[in-house]
């Protein structure tokens, strides 16, 4: 299954100094920011966009399965971007993964939107194992 999406658009090239990313030519804020409120638009809430060292998430629950719709700019670039989806390991000992079905309607969402927008090119998925 498809879970990971790379594309081309200046809408999310970052407008803060590089002094403010989360690191060095990490971005993704305002990929995050505007992916939380398209999806909200479509019925799929998520989480506000919270950071790692490389780059932005927004969280989706399904009863006890947790997602991250993962944001960030392909290295070195400013117009590049990746969003793929990291299924989170849940119970005590962290020994299962959500199942990706439990993510289906987000990544559905998320493909709508991506194709809906006018400024967003080549769209390219993949299984994320590349």
């Amino acid at each position: 299954m498809n879970t990971c999406v790379d594309f081309r658009s200046d809408l999310f090239k970052p407008f803060l100094s590089e002094d403010a990313q989360v690191n060095p030519g990490r971005y993704g804020a305002e990929l995050a920011w505007w992916l939380s409120r398209e999806l909200a638009q479509r019925g799929v809430e998520t989480s506000y966009p919270q950071y790692e060292d490389w780059g932005w998430f927004v969280e989706y629950i399904v009863e006890d399965n947790e997602y991250w719709l993962c944001c960030s700019n392909i290295d070195g670039e400013d117009r590049q971007w990746r969003v793929f989806l990291d299924c989170k390991t849940k119970g005590f000992w962290k020994r299962s993964r959500a199942p990706v079905e439990g993510a289906i309607s987000l990544l559905r969402a998320l493909s709508e939107v991506l194709d809906a927008a006018c400024d967003i090119s080549d769209i390219e998925w993949s299984d994320g194992n590349s």
